[in-house]
């Protein structure tokens, strides 16, 4: 029996925050009520001055297992999903070999029930991802695929990513996609603008996104699909989103931490660990996503977790590979650029990292409550701890030497304490 004392319980589900203790058994939270006895307790945490939250969950991850574990491999990327609070996280698909059938599916799924945490994946929307051919999407499901995305390349075809769609809303399934048109790439991984002309680097323009952004709304109120505009990452995007949201379209965003705490500007200081697809932009599209994620246009924050190789990173601009780590610095970034300043609650915060995921993704999400997993995680919201080191296999981070907010303290799912901090 574990008993959690005298922190504050955000509970997400029910919308309730007060200072209870918990207690757990065999997996379960049995009892929350103040001032619980700890005589028969095997184990009691003070939480006082900390949060008790429902595990965090990041929709938007890539542990590049099979085919790429140099960066990352499942083992890692959980441990790094401990550090940073989350007891659920969903794989992206394009491992190689890509997760299209169902032994990459079955590999992922099998090697993440041995981490700890919940381990889940989305499989690919076409073979192959190469656009031009859907996966079987109803044998996929069957086989435990949590969504369906092509994440990494744009699906340029209209009429692939209308039938993709149909069958999605037939499956009762979500699609997340990867919103780049080429055509307004002159180079990936930096915002075009000033900072772009400024290397000599021909970046990449805000209007790649908005006009795949554009398409795929209006592709899904029309046919009344799931959809989920991942990393958005631009001003105009986020209107659009608002507007298809208004029209009723079942459309939904993701934001990442450094998409709203990030400019262009970043590259200069932190050069190719700042280069990412799409590329943090201006400052006005770093508020603009501020704006969509208080008014509820953007749902969810994911991290968009994306580990490479110091020598891969270790290269010119135009070489070098595109993407951050972000499992453990998410929930920092998220306390002081949005709960510090005003813009969000707490239980706000706690929303978008865990319950909007969950509902997305048709889980039941995890609440502190009497009946429930005990899927947790308790922070102290305000005690600094600076970003040195990383539990990830990887470390291409812009955050490294930053001092956040939000320290982990522990991590539990299924009852059993998968993170403590030293």
């Amino acid at each position: 029996m574990l008993i959690i004392k005298n922190g504050h319980i955000i509970d997400t589900v029910a919308g309730i925050e007060a200072d209870l203790d918990v207690m757990i058994d065999d997996g379960s939270i049995v009892r929350v009520d103040a001032d619980i006895d700890t005589a028969q307790a095997d184990e009691v945490i003070d939480a006082a001055g900390c949060v008790v939250a429902p595990g965090l969950m990041d929709a938007h991850v890539h542990f590049r297992d099979p085919g790429f574990t140099h960066k990352e491999d499942i083992f890692t990327g959980a441990a790094a999903a401990k550090r940073g609070g989350f007891t659920t996280v969903i794989c992206m698909a394009n491992t190689k070999p890509a997760a299209d059938n169902p032994d990459t599916l079955k590999y992922i799924l099998d090697k993440g029930e041995k981490t700890g945490i919940h381990v889940m994946s989305c499989a690919t929307v076409t073979k192959g991802m190469k656009g031009s051919e859907l996966v079987d999407m109803e044998l996929l499901k069957k086989c435990g695929a949590a969504g369906f995305t092509d994440d990494g390349l744009p699906i340029m075809d209209e009429r692939v990513v209308l039938s993709a769609f149909k069958k999605a809303k037939e499956l009762d399934m979500c699609i997340s996609l990867h919103e780049e048109d080429p055509l307004f790439i002159e180079a990936p991984g930096v915002n075009m603008g000033h900072v772009s002309e400024k290397l000599g680097y021909g970046g990449a323009s805000h209007t790649a996104e908005d006009v795949m952004v554009a398409r795929d709304c209006a592709l899904a109120l029309h046919t009344g699909a799931r959809v989920l505009i991942q990393h958005i990452s631009s001003e105009a995007s986020v209107e659009i989103v608002r507007a298809f949201k208004k029209l009723g379209a079942d459309v939904h965003a993701e934001a990442t931490p450094h998409h709203f705490s990030l400019t262009e500007e970043a590259v200069l200081t932190s050069g190719t660990n700042a280069r990412m697809n799409p590329p943090v932009r201006t400052e006005k599209d770093r508020q603009a996503i501020i704006s969509g994620l208080i008014d509820g246009t953007i749902d969810m924050i994911v991290t968009d977790h994306a580990p490479h190789a110091a020598d891969e990173k270790d290269r010119p601009m135009a070489e070098a590979p595109s993407g951050i780590i972000g499992l453990e610095t998410s929930l920092g970034l998220g306390i002081m650029k949005l709960v510090a300043p005003g813009h969000l609650s707490m239980m706000e915060l706690m929303k978008k990292m865990s319950l909007n995921p969950a509902v997305f993704y048709g889980i039941k999400p995890w609440t502190v409550a009497e009946g429930n997993a005990a899927d947790i995680v308790i922070f102290d919201p305000v005690r600094q701890w600076k970003v040195t080191d990383f539990a990830s296999k990887s470390s291409n981070s812009p955050f490294v030497g930053w001092e956040l907010p939000g320290q982990v303290k522990y991590t539990i799912c299924g009852g059993t304490v998968v993170y403590a901090a030293d």
